[in-house]
């Protein structure tokens, strides 16, 4: 079974794959192909995604039953004693627009002196 995912992709791309591959929703494509057909799928894939990302995921005999391949994205396929794993990047904080603000919230403010007002 392979399964091939495009996103942000050119629509021809697309087109060529439904000759070998069905689109089982947009961008998303399944088929079982040959291994030799999968593997000129995919360079074809790599050579025309553009500034597209594409996601390859096919069944093989290891522990996991299956592997996967990417192209340009921010998650990369790591083998970690024989099974892969995904590597997520970590995110950069983004700098807040306002400073926190300084002092006692108003519900602070009513639970340290009850309903009446400091």
């Amino acid at each position: 079974m392979t399964v091939v995912v495009l996103t942000h992709c050119p629509v021809g791309l697309r087109g060529f794959l439904t000759r070998w591959l069905l689109e089982i929703s947009p961008g998303v494509f399944l088929g079982n192909p040959s291994a030799r057909i999968r593997d000129a799928l995919w360079d074809e894939v790599r050579q025309y995604a553009g500034n597209g990302r594409a996601l390859l995921a096919y069944s093989t005999d290891t522990e996991q039953g299956y592997t996967f391949r990417t192209h340009d994205h921010k998650w990369h396929p790591v083998d970690h004693e024989g099974l892969t794993l995904i590597l997520r990047p970590m995110d950069r904080p983004t700098p807040q627009s306002q400073p926190p603000s300084t002092g006692w919230s108003k519900a602070s403010k009513r639970r340290r002196f009850g309903n009446r007002a400091p």
